[in-house]
């Protein structure tokens, strides 16, 4: 198992890989359509989206993660 210390990296790379996994196939279909290409054309985006995205998530998630408890209340 991965140490609780890297806790943040794993989530992160989790993340945004699957964001951009998904989001680059829905990017690619609306536009390109199906095409003779389309996986090929799909994972050269995915794996562009994806180096924007970790270090994206890496940086924002903390500061999204305090802005989400400051606007969310717990009911006690």
């Amino acid at each position: 198992m991965i140490s609780p210390k890297y806790r943040r990296l794993v989530f992160a790379f989790f993340m945004s890989m699957f964001m951009s996994f998904i989001m680059s196939m829905v990017i690619t279909f609306i536009n390109l359509g199906i095409v003779d290409s389309f996986v090929l054309k799909w994972m050269e985006a995915f794996i562009k989206a994806f180096i924007c995205a970790f270090p994206i998530v890496f940086f924002v998630a903390p500061a999204v993660n305090k802005l989400t408890n400051r606007l969310v209340r717990e009911h006690h």
